[in-house]
């Protein structure tokens, strides 16, 4: 999810036929009867009355059958159900790319203490890595699904469920979405929009062969979010557009670690974004690193924490830190580098320093009790309210916002008529490696 630069403002069981056919033999057994009882469950059982020629009932042996246990999981189905703790039992989840520290930070990766310090964050890391194993295979999914023709609000849906099943989190229950599910919004945006888009209720948008979308989601296991995003086209002449995204995210990946300044890596975000040009129909456009745009840190149940990173060169001396949670984002554009609050609202997050407010509207009231109780400050869109039943809840949500309880989050756009392109990782800063915790085959 981007930042703003400060300077910016803002299964049935079915009975079968045989089973209803079958009948009880009731009566006396007749002596020298022909027909013996028969037991499928047990065919060395014979009824002693019948060859005895006595009468009475009889009297059938049943073995009993061992219930078939559940099997475990092995694989992921698709689309994606699978929780993932099920398939990493006792929470042996993958690590994302661990990257050794360099120079004058190198002995941390076998120094006995700060491997002691990376030790008592089993439960930090496991939260992490759940979180990031169920990104993985939800977007890697996608990527392979989506197409042109789809509606934006099937995507956004698609993609959220999945989030939902693989962390075993529906969240509609009070409270759930708290525990594990979506860090924020799924964001498709399109073209010259480059973030804060997903469709609102009623939305009947369709992706189309000439756009380029990014999808900016973030998944989170006990408030610890991974947030991560890629770009989609369809068409090769964007090729080079993505390409100069990717390569300046990874670089500005590579750069950073403890003790890094945020200025400088903006500066080699920028060098590498802008030695790319991109020919569209048959004009040349140079890739810009779009300035107001920022990565940023990452803290429990917030996703923007206090610290940004800069996407052009800059005189900011703020270090990385060991323990800060990074996400670098880097947003490339054929058009101003320079994006503007343009469009309807669809992203919002309370604020975590909120300060007390007397609301006059009960529907103001009633609706940050369901926010705070269902999101606490995790960031949430319109049909997230939806789906917990809320309605007429605008008049409510926009006092919210006034009175500076809720921040709304507008899409983020270049002018119209150009092109932007995203892609994002999540780091840990740990104080023994740099873990880019959301790292895959894909990207």
């Amino acid at each position: 999810m981007a930042a703003q630069a400060p300077t910016e403002a803002l299964k049935e069981l079915k009975v079968s036929e045989s089973e209803n056919a079958t009948k009880a033999t009731n009566g006396s057994a007749a002596a020298g009867d022909d027909h013996e009882a028969e037991d499928s469950d047990d065919d060395g059982d014979e009824n002693p009355g019948a060859a005895n020629g006595a009468t009475g009932a009889a009297k059938k042996k049943r073995k009993r059958k061992p219930k078939k246990k559940k099997k475990t999981p092995t694989s992921q189905t698709e689309p994606p159900t699978v929780m993932i703790s099920q398939l990493f039992p006792n929470k042996n989840y993958p690590k994302g790319e661990e990257v050794e520290y360099k120079d004058e930070n190198r002995y941390r990766t076998t120094n006995e203490e700060k491997r002691h310090l990376d030790n008592l964050q089993s439960d930090f890391l496991a939260d992490y890595r759940e979180a990031a194993e169920v990104h993985r295979q939800v977007r890697q999914y996608a990527q392979k699904t989506i197409k042109p023709g789809q509606t934006l609000t099937e995507i956004a849906e698609g993609i959220e469920n999945s989030v939902r099943a693989l962390t075993g989190h529906a969240g509609l229950t009070e409270g759930d979405c708290m525990v594990a599910g979506m860090g924020f919004p799924c964001g498709l945006s399109i073209n010259h929009c480059a973030a804060h888009f997903t469709p609102n209720a009623g939305n009947k948008l369709v992706l189309q062969q000439e756009d380029v979308m990014k999808v900016d989601f973030g998944v989170h296991v006990n408030g610890k979010i991974v947030d991560s995003a890629f770009t989609l086209a369809f068409e090769p002449k964007y090729d080079n557009l993505l390409a100069a995204v990717k390569a300046a995210t990874n670089a500005g990946v590579a750069e950073a670690g403890i003790d890094a300044r945020v200025g400088e890596i903006g500066g080699v975000i920028q060098e590498v974004m802008e030695s790319y040009e991109v020919e569209i129909d048959g004009t040349t456009y140079p890739v810009k690193s779009i300035r107001n745009l920022t990565g940023h840190t990452i803290l429990p149940y917030s996703i923007h924490g206090t610290k940004a990173v800069p996407i052009v060169k800059s005189n900011d001396q703020t270090k990385m830190e060991e323990g800060d949670v990074f996400a670098i984002e880097t947003f490339g554009s054929t058009g101003n580098g320079y994006v503007r609050d343009d469009g309807e609202v669809s992203h919002y997050a309370k604020r975590g320093d909120g300060h007390h407010v007397d609301l006059r509207l009960s529907s103001a009231k009633s609706l940050l009790n369901v926010i705070t109780k269902n999101f606490g400050t995790l960031p949430f869109c319109r049909r997230y309210l939806d789906r917990l039943g809320q309605d007429k809840y605008l008049l409510g949500l926009n006092s919210l916002v006034q009175n500076d309880i809720v921040e709304a989050y507008p899409p983020l756009c270049d002018k119209k008529g150009s092109y932007t392109a995203q892609f994002e990782h999540t780091i840990l800063i740990r104080p023994t490696v740099k873990e880019v915790i959301s790292r895959g085959e894909d990207y």
